[in-house]
This record gives C-alpha cells, structure tokens and sequence, in this order.
C-alpha cells in the first residue's frame, strides 16, 4: 500500500514537471490567433493603452524636454535673476555690481547739491538797514500831500525785522490843493472837510518769506519781499481855509490840531545791488479815527506809496 502511494506520487510530480514545456506552444499561439481577429477599432485601442503605457515610463524625460523646448525654463531662470537683482545679488551679468551703483548714486547726490546749494550772496542777519525815502499820499481826492522820512531797520533774522519810521509832510496851503477841491471852496461855495497829514511815526514788524536772485549779465541782483505791520501816531492839521472858516471860529480851532493813534499795515520789494546798498518800493495803509469840528468822529485810510534807498552796516560778514 505504501508502495503504491509513492507511485501515485512520483506520476504526479513528473506531470506537474512536464506540463509548462508541452504548453508552451498553445499558449504562445493563442495571442496570434487573438490578435488576427481583433477588429480594426480593437487594434487601436490596443496601441492607445499601449502609447500610455509607454508615456507612463517616460513622461518626465517628455516634461523635461517640452520645457526645453516651449522656454518655460528660460522664464524661471530670467524670474530668478530679477529676484536676484532685488535682492541686491548681482554680478558680472547683470551689468553693473551693487557697490558701483551705490558710489554713482553718492556722486549723482553731490553733484546736486552743489548745483542747489548756492552760496548767499546778501545776508542781513544782525544787521542795521537806514532808508531815506520819498512818498505820497495815492487815495486822497482833496489834497496832494507830499512825504520825506526815514526809517531803521534792525534784522534779527534773514526774515525777520524791526522797523522805527517818522515821516514829515509840509503844508503849501492852496498849492496843495487838487482841482476838485478848488471848485468845491472857489465855485460851489461848499466845504469839505479837509485835513493834513503833517507829522506821523511808526514801529513795525517786518516779514520776508520770499527770496531770490536774478542774473543781469554777469551781475546777480538779490530781492525779497516783505509784509509790514504795526502801529504808532500820526498828527494831523485842518485845512480852516478849505472849511471857510478862520481862528476866531473857537470849536474849529479846539480841534484843528489832533494827534491820533494810528495801525499801520502793508508790504514791498527790496531789491540789492551790493550787500551794503539797496533799493525798496512799498505801500503802506494808515488807519486812524479823527475828530471834526469837534462834533464828528471820522475813520481816514491814509495809503501811502514810497520808494527808498537802503543803506546796510555793518559790512556783512563773510
């Protein structure tokens, strides 16, 4: 029995042995004989799996190389050197190196300042400024009155002043009269009522926010301009001939001579021409309240257009 079974299996094992070489062939022969029957469709999906098959193996060589080709590469390569560039690595290709840039962006810097930068050429901090000047009344349609003064000036700063005024005016009687007037008093028989400015002193604040220079030639000319604003007292005359009255007139008299407290406001150019010589142009607003006939209180605006030539000392430093 046991003879028998050893038998059983050494038949069974030499089968199992001898199997794969006998059907080798069928099994070989069956894809042929599969693939001669196939449809057309059939066959071109089987090379559709086949080409994906094939793309699933080599699909990073094929990335690689459309990158090369579409210049996808080249972008991110130009994306770097930009980033590069900001972040202030540069070298020899990109053109000029970090420190070069910075040396011309130094001497670019001074060659500005030297071209904005000038040298002043009038100073007139802490300096005194005496100015003679000649003026007239401009608003006055009675009278022409006349004006020679002068004033000092003392410059804290470059754009700040102090300024003491006294201003004389003479009286010339009818001559000062201007035709308007002539006709009223000599035709008309009317009296307006007229009064001189004789006298007048004032303390002012001066400011000059702007300044610049203008080239004649070879000739640089240095102005600024300038607001005034301040207060003093102007003495005043009635005119008793324009008012046809006379000194035996006791309430004409009381008040033919009046000082008045006076506001001052207005502004100008001063133009220099050496830094101890210059040239001014101003007008000038006085406001004060008079008193007429000793009965009536009148506000007169005085506006007064002058011209003066400046004198500065000391010499200015250099």
């Amino acid at each position: 029995m046991r003879s028998l079974n050893l038998l059983g299996a050494l038949l069974s094992l030499s089968l199992l042995i001898g199997t794969p070489a006998s059907a080798a062939p069928s099994t070989s022969a069956e894809p042929a004989d599969a693939a001669a029957v196939l449809e057309p469709g059939d066959a071109l999906a089987q090379d559709d799996d086949s080409d994906e098959s094939e793309d699933d193996g080599g699909g990073d060589e094929g990335d690689v190389l459309d990158d090369i080709l579409s210049g996808e590469k080249r972008e991110e390569t130009s994306k770097e050197e930009r980033e590069s560039l900001l972040r202030g690595e540069t070298g020899d290709n990109i053109g000029a190196r970090q420190e070069d840039a910075i040396v011309l962006e130094d001497e670019e810097r001074r060659k500005t300042l030297i071209k904005t930068l000038q040298r002043k050429n009038f100073l007139k901090l802490g300096r005194f400024e005496a100015s003679p000047h000649l003026a007239f009344v401009a608003n006055d349609p009675f009278l022409n009155r006349y004006i020679v003064g002068t004033g000092i000036n003392y410059h804290l700063t470059e754009i700040f002043a102090i300024e003491l005024t006294v201003d004389y005016s003479p009286d010339f009687g009818r001559a000062d009269w201007k035709p308007l007037t002539k006709q009223l008093v000599d035709k008309n028989s009317v009296s307006p009522d007229i009064s001189k400015m004789t006298f007048a002193g004032n303390a002012s604040f001066l400011y000059s926010p702007i300044y610049g220079k203008v080239a004649i030639g070879r000739k640089i000319i240095a102005f600024d301009i300038y607001g005034a604003f301040g207060a003093g007292a102007t003495v005043t005359n009635d005119d008793l001939d324009a008012l046809q009255t006379d000194e035996t007139d006791q309430r004409a008299v009381a008040t033919a001579t009046q000082t008045h407290p006076t506001t001052n406001i207005g502004g100008g150019a001063r133009v220099s021409f050496t830094p101890n010589l210059a040239a001014r142009i101003e007008g000038r607003s006085l406001v004060y309240i008079e008193t007429i006939n000793s009965t009536t209180l009148e506000m007169k605006n005085m506006f007064i257009v002058q011209g003066a030539f400046s004198i500065f000392f000391p010499s200015m430093r250099n």
